[in-house]
């Protein structure tokens, strides 16, 4: 299978790939409003074993969308599952944040998991996933700073706000056939 072939299929497989963003979205929502009504201890609690709950609710989703989550014949569709496999190499780092230096945490998850956005892009031959990754870090990034008191909720808003446009792109885009 040639390179185009292998897309076309990731393509015809995967439909618009929309099942992977809307439960990252359903999360991180989810983790802003509960971050407003717990201590930041357990905020943090929930955001570490909370984000174990995007994939479940992924393939939920993906049965309603009859998109194929993974695709075990083609190799495009197994980067994407090794780049999910690189950034969650990532808890690695993350655990010891929440242990030594749990102020970081949110910044080190908001960021790390959305780094695989990049191969995405490439996979599709769209800027949706640069789109994703460079904008989701740069407010990642400025919510940390501008608000230290609720950094979970603006966080997560961003991630949200990110998650939304890209949705949005994914949703609207072109796809060849």
């Amino acid at each position: 299978m040639t390179l185009e072939e292998c897309r076309k299929d990731f393509e015809h497989s995967a439909k618009r790939s929309l099942a992977m963003p809307i439960a990252g979205a359903l999360y991180w929502l989810a983790l802003a409003i509960v971050s407003t009504q717990v201590s930041e201890r357990l905020g943090l609690l929930i955001l570490l074993f909370g984000s174990g709950t995007i994939f479940p609710i992924a393939l939920l989703i993906a049965k309603i969308t009859k998109e194929k989550v993974f695709s075990p014949n083609n190799p495009l569709a197994k980067l994407m599952g090794l780049s999910v496999l690189m950034v969650n190499l990532l808890w690695a780092l993350h655990i010891p944040l929440f242990l030594y230096a749990p102020e970081f945490l949110p910044l080190s998850v908001g960021i790390g998991l959305g780094l695989h956005w990049i191969v995405y892009s490439w996979i599709i031959q769209h800027p949706v996933g640069l789109i994703h990754a460079i904008l989701r870090t740069v407010l990642v990034l400025l919510a940390w700073f501008i608000f230290p008191e609720s950094r979970l909720f603006a966080i997560g808003i961003s991630i949200v706000l990110v998650y939304c446009l890209s949705i949005w792109l994914m949703s609207t885009r072109k796809i060849s056939s």
